[in-house]
Order: structure tokens, then sequence, then C-alpha cells
């Protein structure tokens, strides 16, 4: 029994460590760019094959540090003897206990990330605001991160599994 524990629990500093790097190399993405973007300069650049990778970087960035966010949150939540029915009820939990801003505020990212995913948009007005929200959303997610990672070493006495993006996962912090 005591070795599923310790399982459960090298899973969950594995997922601290993967939120730190998803962290570090989303906010590397977005600081290769310049911000607000305009639908203007992105019709201009409608074929910069660079420009649009880069783009696609950031969504796909985005996307993957917010899943592995609720992965930590789901897992935390167990690992705490809660038993929710529902993520929303995971959201509550974390909200309650100063972890998340806003559960609405998750949730509108969830749903502009989605959009990405799920539509083809040739208007470059669109494109410009929807990749302008991500970046306005990113805050949120890293404070989430941070709050959530030093929850958990509180709480949990579980930090991340390495230190190799300890370093720059503090310095996202000092802009």
């Amino acid at each position: 029994m005591a070795d599923a524990l310790q399982q459960q629990q090298r899973y969950l500093a594995q997922l601290l460590e993967a939120v730190q790097r998803c962290a570090y190399f989303l906010n590397h993405s977005e600081s290769r760019m310049e911000w607000p973007l305009r639908g203007i300069d992105l019709a201009a650049k409608r074929k910069d094959a660079s420009l649009f990778e880069a783009l696609a970087a950031i969504n796909e960035r985005f996307a993957k540090l917010q899943d592995t966010l609720a992965a930590v949150m789901r897992h935390t939540a167990l690992l705490m003897g809660e038993q929710p029915q529902s993520f929303l009820q995971i959201l509550s939990f974390f909200e309650k206990l100063g972890v998340l801003e806003s559960s609405e505020r998750w949730q509108q990212g969830r749903i502009v990330r989605n959009m990405a995913a799920h539509e083809y948009e040739t208007d470059y007005d669109a494109i410009a605001e929807h990749f302008n929200t991500l970046v306005s959303l990113t805050p949120l997610l890293n404070e989430t991160a941070r709050h959530l990672i030093n929850r958990i070493d509180q709480d949990l006495d579980i930090s991340p599994a390495t230190d190799d993006f300890k370093e720059e996962f503090a310095r996202i912090f000092d802009k």
C-alpha cells in the first residue's frame, strides 16, 4: 500500500516538473513575439511560415500547460482526500484554497484555446484577437502553476521531480 502511495507521489512530482517545463517554453515562445498582434500585420505576413509556426507553438504550449495543470489539480485533489465528481468541483476546491484566481477565468482560457483547435480561421483580425487573448491569460496559468506548486509542497511535501526548470520557472515571475 505504501508503495502505491509513493508511486502516486512520484507521478505528481513528475507532473510538477512538467508544469514548470511547459510554463518555461510557453513564456519563451511568447517573449519572441511583439504584442499585441494586429490583424493587418498578420495579413501582410500571411505566407510567413516562421511566424505561423511560432503562433502554432504558442497555441500548443498554452494548451499543454493548461492540460498539465488540470492533471496536477485532479491528482492533488485525490491525494488530499477529496472525491470530486467533476472538474468544476476541482476548480472550486483550488479556488477556495487560493491556488486558482478564478474558475471562470480558467474556463475562459479553456474555451479560447479550444476554439483555435476546432476552427480554421482566415480572418486575420480574429486570429490576432485569439492570440492576444491567450497571451492575456498566460499570467493566470503561470500564477496558478506557482501557487499550486507551493501549495503541494506545503501540504503534501512534494516538489518537482528535478530542479531542471526551477530557475527558469522562477524567472517568469521576475518580469
